[in-house]
Order: C-alpha cells, then structure tokens, then sequence
C-alpha cells in the first residue's frame, strides 16, 4: 500500500463539481492499494499517518502530528501510485489491486484513520474527482507499507 501524504491547510475533493470531502489544517493522502495488501498495511500506514510528527510547535519545529494539531484527514483513492512506467510510454498498473479488494482495503484504511480520533473526509472511489489543496510548506511525503 502506497500514501503520498501532504501537509495541507486545506483541501477538497469534488465528483462532476458536486463536493465529496472538504477539510481545513490537516493532511491529504493520495492512496494506492497493491496486489497481495491485507488489512495489517491500512492498519500500519493510518497508524503511521496519525502520529507523523510533520506540523510546527511553537517554536517552528516539525514536531506535531495531525492529532496533535486537532487536524482532519482527507483520503483521495489513487491506483496510479502503483504505475510502473520503467518501460515503454505507457505506464503499467500491474501492480495495483482489482477494484473490489482496492476499495475494501481503501474504506478498512480510512476506518482505522478514524480509530485514531481523527475526521476523515473522502474522495469517491474508482471516480473522476477534482482535487484542491494548498499545501503547506510544503511537506510531501512517499509512504509504502512494505518498504
């Protein structure tokens, strides 16, 4: 399972101009789903993406985490991150997970960011969505569960 995850002051995501979650501070994860992902990665990458000290204290140091901040998270499905694009021009997906198991480990992962006390908003799965987002820093990190 793959995250990218910024750190945003805010963000939304809109399905045909019709908005599906919308957030203030807090984090936006782009999130891919592999062949062979099982509950353990969406428990290991929310658990991970809940206490990631990646927000400023007073006195400018990234030692916050989103829980911290009282943030929210906004969960956007994307089997892209597992393109593999080393060859040819056309990238492959492969790798991503077919569709039923992807979206059961997609709603699993933004369960379990919810256990951790945190709003979670969402984009819809297997659409075409409008993603916005101010990102503040910025503060972009790759997350892979396996890795």
């Amino acid at each position: 399972m793959r995250a990218v995850v910024q750190r945003v002051l805010e963000a939304s995501v809109s399905v045909d101009r019709i908005l599906q979650g919308a957030i203030g501070p807090g984090l936006l994860v782009y999130l891919g789903v592999a062949q062979g992902d099982t509950e353990k990665d969406a428990v290991y990458l929310a658990e991970k993406i809940a206490v990631l000290r990646i927000f400023e204290d007073p006195q400018g140091k990234m030692n916050l985490s989103v829980q911290d901040i009282g943030g929210s998270v906004l969960v956007v499905s994307q089997f892209t991150l597992l393109a593999d694009a080393r060859k040819g021009r056309r990238p492959s997906y492969s790798q991503a997970a077919e569709s039923l198991r992807a979206k059961a480990l997609y709603e699993y992962f933004m369960e379990r960011i919810r256990t951790q006390g945190l709003v979670c908003e969402q984009g819809m799965f297997q659409a075409h969505m409008e993603v916005r987002s101010l990102n503040d820093g910025p503060v972009t990190l790759l997350l892979d569960s396996r890795t």
